[in-house]
């Protein structure tokens, strides 16, 4: 139970791993670097899927499927991409197995070579612009805006449940386009959707910008992120949105004929969030007792604890229990009655662990009273209504989902610093987490400097700037662009 959590001012990682294990996430499955995301787990992604999903369409994009597998001649078309994501590749070579002949086991059939060598998506840009080839021809096919919710495969050497595996699960949107323009729109449209996750659905404030050449996407001609602050003050990339020019739409001779019959190129866009967002949730609500759940991605936002541990008056007290759970139905409040046989205590402890916003106790004192015990996930206040008082719960969650994102708002901006001065940055950062805002010229040798003196990237660029009075932190050289500074996971 979270009494039993490592504090997480002491250990904050092994805080985030015990609570991903004890809270009954995910685990890590046979395959090193692979997790298995637990039914709970599960059923928060599913809350975030949905919602994003209705927002995608609510803008016009349609769900699609493309296959796992690439052939490796496709990765190769787009020189960036590919050396972007040799690394990570995962390959299938062979098609078959056979039992060994010494009986020792099963082994790769040596006969049953792949003529061409396959690549497990790493994302899928490749495949699908291979197919969106034979799908657009005229401005009529225009725009074509797709969007796939799959697994992918990194071969990561250092993984942490939802932070970092080797295969995780996402959604990646594909869209084609007439116009530079269009793209443009496109991809900051996206950057508005996810923002619009984050902060008003898992209460995570946000910080939005370009990333620098060093940061962007392979074979992307720029790079927007969403990037967002942990409780350890380390930066995490919740999502990203890629302009990518005329690059894949080349590299497999995708043209359209315009409305005066001319050929033209066709300007592309790609973007993505993955389970790591609830690596994210973990992180910036989680406390020493456990999770913290914003209600509006609460698989449960009511857990109600019936406690009539002699039965007294049992049908009539069931009767009770099972008119609250139908006021709350009725009203839309999602519900969980826990009837096990564990103590109050354990219960108490147990959903308090998993973040549920709101727990509403149901004992033989409110029975006779009828009235309802509530207490507040976020505050641990307690309070007492009428039984039929939905309402006020409504209200609550409303103002659970505020105070969540209250509370870390004002945790982001008390963390974020301006600093003009290298050595001050140097110090702070060594001693210290935190988001430096700050100004650069622009330049891979500045940007590399800060990244071998304290492990702090580049996570955005906030804005350009045109004043030659304005200096560099690293250089002194006049800048280019506000910049955020952050060591990040």
């Amino acid at each position: 139970m979270g009494k039993n959590l490592t504090k997480r001012s002491e250990d904050y990682s092994k805080w985030y791993n015990e609570l991903v294990s004890k809270a009954d996430l995910a685990e890590n499955s046979a395959v090193r670097g692979c997790m298995v995301i637990k039914p709970y787990g599960y059923a928060i992604w599913e809350k975030m899927q949905a919602q994003l999903d209705k927002m995608f369409k609510e803008t016009g994009h349609e769900n699609a499927y493309f296959p796992l597998f690439i052939p490796k001649s496709y990765l190769s078309k787009e020189a960036a991409h590919v050396d972007g994501f040799a690394k990570e590749c995962a390959v299938v070579t062979h098609y078959r197995l056979k039992n060994a002949e010494d009986g020792s086991g099963v082994i790769v059939d040596p006969e049953a070579k792949l003529e061409e060598e396959l690549i497990v998506r790493p994302t899928s840009e490749t495949i699908i612009w291979s197919m969106f080839k034979k799908w657009i021809t005229s401005y009529r096919d225009l725009p074509l805006m797709i969007n796939q919710w799959a697994n992918v495969v990194r071969w990561e050497m250092r993984t942490r449940l939802f932070l970092r595996t080797s295969e995780f699960l996402w959604q990646e949107g594909h869209t084609a386009h007439a116009t530079k323009e269009e793209a443009m729109k496109e991809t900051l449209q996206i950057v508005e959707i996810y923002k619009s996750l984050f902060e008003d659905h898992l209460a995570i404030p946000t910080v939005i910008g370009r990333k620098s050449d060093a940061e962007k996407f392979a074979g992307a001609e720029e790079t927007y992120s969403i990037e967002t602050m942990m409780l350890d003050k380390k930066a995490l990339q919740g999502g990203t949105s890629h302009y990518l020019g005329t690059n894949f739409g080349d590299a497999f001779d995708v043209k359209f004929q315009n409305k005066e019959n001319k050929q033209q190129p066709v300007f592309a866009t790609s973007w993505g969030v993955s389970t790591r967002v609830i690596g994210a949730l973990i992180m910036v609500h989680g406390d020493n007792k456990g999770l913290k759940i914003p209600p509006k991605v609460a698989p449960h936002q009511v857990i109600i604890v019936p406690i009539n541990p002699k039965n007294e008056n049992e049908k009539e007290f069931n009767n009770f229990v099972d008119i609250v759970a139908n006021d709350l139905n009725k009203n839309g409040i999602r519900y969980k009655i826990d009837t096990s046989e564990n103590t109050p205590g354990f219960k108490f402890n147990f959903w308090e662990l998993r973040g549920v916003p709101i727990r509403l106790e149901i004992g033989l004192q409110e029975y006779k009273d009828q009235k309802l015990t509530l207490c507040r996930r976020d505050t641990g206040e307690k309070t007492s209504i009428k039984h039929n008082d939905s309402s006020v719960i409504t209200k609550m969650l409303d103002d659970i989902q505020l105070n969540m994102y209250n509370s870390a708002d004002a945790f982001l901006k008390k963390n974020t610093i301006e600093l003009n001065n290298y050595k001050d940055l140097k110090e702070k950062l060594s001693k210290d987490n935190c988001f430096v805002k700050a100004y650069w010229d622009g330049s891979a040798a500045s940007e590399l400097k800060v990244k071998e003196d304290t492990k702090a990237t580049i996570r955005c660029i906030l804005e350009d700037v045109d004043n030659k009075k304005l200096k560099c932190i690293v250089s002194k050289k006049p800048a280019k662009h506000i910049v955020i500074f952050a060591k990040a996971y």
